[in-house]
């Protein structure tokens, strides 16, 4: 593998941020792309783009002109096609272009999981229009999860209880969706114990690694706490580490990945998979000696990874936007002093330009002796900041 330098990443949200943060501690160039001027790695990084980056003649502009070792996407609104196109000419993609394109849609990569790898997902379907969501909706069983096959950060995603909720579902799905076309999958809705995060670690020299899991709450389709260690048995861990090696192994090339699980009192269900840092593992940022972010970096690179040092039960809980603002300043920013006046608590704020209700803004991150007060502790300092 050829030195690596300079990096080109694709989407400089607050997980962009806190990799070029990461990145700039080895010494490595970065240049941060997103579709909106002062995006959070932006003000980080040593250069940057605003382009939209599902026009692909734009995103090939951007890499003649910067040249990049090696092209890291954050997010899944990419045109990918020209990603292998990139890799076709030498340029490293991480984890691979096969695999950005494959995650960046949830039908892409469910049909690997279920059908090429026969992973246990939940029972599944697709549709592309209302009607076909309700034929769907009624073949898999009520309730059902609604989710576009391409967005983030649970943007479309709602749970249908009837028949009378398709039509809210599916306009939800429509005004969350990325790219130009509609189109949604339908899963069984899973009674689950537990949802988990399993970061999995492939290393370009050495064997898989797994973080412990991180267990994590969602609502709105968007995750709102996360801990660790998730209480989970050690027969299930290592079905879900089985699954996670398996899928990564298809997946290939090197880097970080999101496994996200449902667990059941019986079983390990396979959920999804960002071939990235994930938002849930924010937590890392204080639960260990090397974050997620950290050890994205160091397994592109090739760098060892000798241990990962844990500090104990952990926690993190975000710091939502209570409405709309054209324009957020550090000075809108209420209570961050009495959240830090907490003992072992940490607070980051993502530095994003303007904000929208629910909008994730920053996060608020706590040690303790349990995972239970952890999480208390984390909840009680995000409630603290408020956004004027």
């Amino acid at each position: 593998m050829k030195p690596i330098q300079k990096i080109l990443l694709l989407g400089s949200g607050e997980l962009g941020k806190e990799f070029t943060i990461s990145a700039k501690r080895l010494g490595l160039t970065v240049i941060a792309v997103d579709r909106y001027a002062g995006a959070p790695a932006m003000q980080v990084a040593d250069g940057f783009e605003v382009i939209s980056m599902l026009d692909g003649e734009m995103l090939a502009q951007v890499v003649a002109k910067h040249q990049p070792d090696i092209i890291v996407p954050e997010i899944e609104a990419i045109r990918t096609e020209k990603l292998k196109e990139f890799e076709a000419l030498g340029t490293l993609v991480v984890p691979t272009a096969e695999a950005a394109h494959l995650t960046m849609n949830r039908d892409a990569i469910r049909e690997v999981a279920s059908k090429e790898l026969k992973l246990r997902t939940a029972k599944y379907a697709y549709a592309e229009t209302e009607a076909d969501l309700l034929r769907a909706a009624q073949k898999i069983g009520f309730p059902v999860v609604i989710k576009p096959v391409m967005s983030s950060s649970g943007k479309g995603q709602s749970v249908a209880k009837k028949a009378e909720d398709i039509a809210t579902s599916w306009k939800y799905a429509n005004e969350g969706k990325r790219g130009d076309q509609l189109r949604v999958i339908v899963e069984e809705f899973i009674h689950f114990d537990l949802e988990i995060t399993l970061l999995t670690v492939k290393q370009r020299k050495g064997p898989t690694l797994f973080v412990t899991p991180i267990g994590h709450l969602q609502e709105r389709g968007d995750y709102q706490e996360s801990w660790m260690p998730a209480k989970i048995s050690p027969a299930k861990l290592k079905q879900a580490q089985k699954m996670a090696k398996k899928v990564t192994d298809r997946l290939g090339g090197a880097g970080i990945f999101g496994v996200e699980f449902f667990v059941t009192k019986k079983e390990v269900i396979f959920s999804e998979l960002s071939p990235r840092p994930h938002d849930t593992g924010m937590v890392t940022l204080i639960s260990q000696d090397l974050s997620e972010f950290d050890l994205h970096v160091r397994a592109i690179l090739g760098l060892p990874i000798p241990t990962i040092n844990y500090r104990g039960a952990s926690a993190s809980a975000v710091i939502l936007a209570e409405r709309d603002s054209e324009s957020v300043l550090r000075s809108h920013y209420q209570g961050v002093e009495r959240a830090l006046a907490l003992k072992n608590v940490e607070v980051r704020l993502f530095g994003k330009p303007s904000s929208r209700k629910y909008r994730r803004m920053g996060v608020a991150l706590a040690t303790a002796s349990s995972v239970d007060h952890a999480r208390k502790i984390a909840k009680k300092a995000a409630a603290m900041i408020s956004i004027n």
